[in-house]
């Protein structure tokens, strides 16, 4: 085991790769819209499990990032919503994905070039 192995992750980087995971930016990004009940947003995202959505709004809850409101109704009704600091995350990671969007030609060329090298 090497050195680096045997510490434990920096907190930077595990914040970092809870915001930057799949489903922590799908809903960070979705939260920028409003705020959402559970199923409303595991709708939003999509094709994510129950249990998985869960973990990541628990994960960016503790974070800060993300507010949970559960409202003492019946049914139970949990609200989800950002924080200041989760909205600034959200706009970054948004910004992020529309670099994506735009830049998907070039990436696609970039792949196409280095697959034909190798071929």
């Amino acid at each position: 085991m090497n050195m680096a192995e045997s510490e434990p992750m920096c907190p930077e980087r595990l914040v970092m790769e809870h915001v930057t995971s799949r489903w922590g930016t799908l809903a960070l990004i979705a939260l920028l819209e409003r705020s959402y009940r559970f199923s409303e947003l595991r709708r939003e995202i999509g094709r994510v499990s129950e249990k998985m959505l869960a973990q990541t709004l628990q994960t960016l809850e503790r974070d800060g990032l993300v507010h949970r409101d559960a409202k003492p109704v019946i049914p139970p009704r949990v609200d989800y919503s950002l924080t200041d600091l989760g909205r600034e995350a959200a706009e970054q990671v948004r910004d992020l994905a529309r670099w994506t969007e735009r830049r998907m030609a070039a990436v696609e060329r970039a792949r196409a070039a280095y697959d034909a090298t190798r071929a």
